[in-house]
């Protein structure tokens, strides 16, 4: 098995979506619904661009 710097690249990078403001278990970040789908992932045929179809976004938590 190699370990090329494409492989390394590809493990290393999380996928965000337009509605995520932080990578999944980042410190201060949890997981929410999707404000444009409501948590459906769809909006009418498509798939929702905000959360990319899974119907949850990644946002800061708590602060004041």
């Amino acid at each position: 098995m190699s370990n090329t710097p494409h492989d390394q690249a590809d493990s290393d990078q999380t996928k965000l979506n337009p509605g995520d403001q932080a990578e999944p278990n980042a410190p201060g970040a949890g997981e929410n619904i999707c404000p444009e789908c409501k948590g459906s992932g769809r909006i009418g045929a498509a798939a929702c661009p905000n959360c990319g179809g899974t119907g949850k976004i990644i946002e800061g938590i708590g602060g004041a």
